[in-house]
């Protein structure tokens, strides 16, 4: 099948049944092979390899340029497969699984021996999740394999939620990407703890914690990593110790609400203007009116936090590839899934400002 390639990288299009079969063909064929494949989820895409495969596991580090301590994220398309990975299920493992999954929650586990350190960072645990996506899922079943998949990105720069936003960073690096279209939910997954009671809340993501408490009905404590990176030696999740989702142009998230907020931003836009420099905004629906004539992106309305979420990584890339100088974020509401959109603009930002 003649598929456009980029840099040598294969672009798989699955725009019918027939190119559907034959992407997935291809795919599965490369990942048995050893081979990494850009894979789309529903959160973003992942830069996939057969996580029982130590030399391919250790091809996502030096592609990405990941640091080894980072563990990586294991794709399942069942509950029967996780247990070929983790050494104990818990009930209440089963009981999460059965109410979000397929979907945007990882779960961290006990695991076997058979799960190789280099997937794990060398951690006596594995983090497993079962992708929503369609495109996802079939891969998992037609290779028969567990596929390692951290975002399909260069370390620390924003999130790919489609395609071609994986070829910006892995084009000649990597041997193909599964074409599935835009990523609906378009953050991380959340990762939450079982390895101990009560369940830790490791990064916030597609399902918030208040769905999680509502789903266990019991408190779960919010281990959310502090901005101080330095105090974490051995991350139990992607996105705990090092800087993520970092644009080209220094990011400057302003926190708070109301007036206080928009002043803070009117005034460090001058500032920055007066500086000669070109600034971009990443703003709200109704915090576009203020900022006339610059360069804009707006993440929806601030009462629609999912919408925020949906936006956010392909607009960070949207003002470095419009030429900012400097980013100004405006901080959402810390709640709901307004608290994952939060934790990427935190680690983005070069600085914090509190209005």
């Amino acid at each position: 099948m003649p598929w456009e390639r980029v840099k040598n990288t294969v672009l798989l299009t699955a725009t019918s049944p027939q190119l559907e079969r034959d992407a997935l063909q291809y795919a599965c064929r490369l990942l048995q092979e050893g081979s990494l494949v850009a894979i789309p989820t529903e959160t973003v895409y992942g830069l996939g390899a057969d996580a029982l495969n130590p030399k391919a596991v250790e091809r996502i580090f030096q592609v990405k340029g990941r640091p080894a301590d980072n563990p990586l994220i294991v794709h399942v398309g069942s509950l029967e497969q996780v247990e070929t990975l983790a050494a104990e299920i818990p009930g209440r493992a089963v009981r999460l699984a059965r109410h979000f999954w397929p979907g945007p929650l990882t779960l961290v586990l006990p695991k076997l021996d058979r799960v190789p350190d280099i997937t794990t960072a060398g951690l006596s645990s594995v983090a497993i999740r079962m992708p929503a996506h369609p495109l996802a899922l079939k891969l998992i079943d037609v290779s028969g394999l567990s596929i390692a998949a951290p975002s399909a990105n260069l370390s620390g720069r924003p999130s790919p939620t489609r395609a071609e936003h994986v070829l910006e960073d892995l084009a000649g690096r990597i041997e193909a990407v599964l074409d599935g279209g835009p990523c609906p939910v378009g953050v991380e997954s959340t990762v939450l703890s079982l390895l101990a009671e009560p369940p830790v809340l490791l990064r916030p993501g597609g399902v918030t914690l208040e769905q999680l408490e509502a789903a266990l009905e019991e408190r779960i404590i919010d281990g959310t990593a502090p901005l101080d990176h330095g105090e974490i030696s051995k991350p139990l999740s992607p996105g705990m110790k090092y800087r993520h989702y970092a644009t080209e142009a220094p990011l400057y998230l302003v926190e708070g609400q109301g007036e206080r907020q928009l002043k803070q931003m009117l005034g460090l836009c001058e500032g920055f203007q007066v500086q000669g420099r070109k600034v971009g905004l990443l703003v709200t629906d109704e915090t576009v009116p203020f900022f006339p004539r610059l360069l804009v992106e707006s993440l929806g309305s601030r009462n629609n936090p999912p919408a925020a979420a949906a936006q956010l990584f392909q607009a960070l890339r949207r003002l470095d590839a419009r030429g900012a100088e400097v980013i100004i974020a405006e901080g959402l509401e810390d709640r709901d899934l307004g608290r994952a959109v939060m934790n990427r603009l935190r680690k983005a930002a070069v600085e914090i400002i509190k209005s």
